[in-house]
């Protein structure tokens, strides 16, 4: 019997499945849809398991893990796009802020009075 130790839990696989169905075993323990007790009972009844029962779980993992894949990717697509669009949205709001600090800063220097101007100069 074997013991593999995965997210700090041990399982116990026996060492006929473990050399038989290395890729299976693989699939498991990655798979999102088990919690680690059923993880487990998966494991202890693999040994009575017929070739065409081995099959279908593989698949089943397998097409879930090919899925979800898919999915991960196409999110990932999506939250890229949405990032680049809030990007230009940010940047387009940061030049309008810039645009209105400057006409500000222009409109206080067009108000400033001439005589201050003078004063400024004679004091240096």
């Amino acid at each position: 019997m074997a013991e593999i130790k995965h997210n700090n839990k041990t399982f116990y696989i026996s060492d006929e499945m473990q050399a038989e169905y290395p890729e299976l075993i693989k699939l498991v323990l990655a798979t999102e849809s088990m919690d680690d007790e059923e993880r487990q009972y998966w494991f202890d009844i693999m040994p009575s398991m017929n070739d065409s029962q081995i099959d279908r779980l593989f698949n089943i993992l397998e097409t879930e893990r090919r899925k979800l894949e898919e999915l991960e990717m196409k999110y990932q697509e999506e939250i890229k796009s949405l990032n680049e669009k809030h990007l230009i949205e940010w940047q387009e709001f940061q030049s309008r802020d810039a645009k209105k600090k400057i006409a500000q800063a222009e409109k206080e220097d067009r108000e400033e009075n001439p005589d201050d101007v003078l004063k400024m100069l004679n004091s240096l």
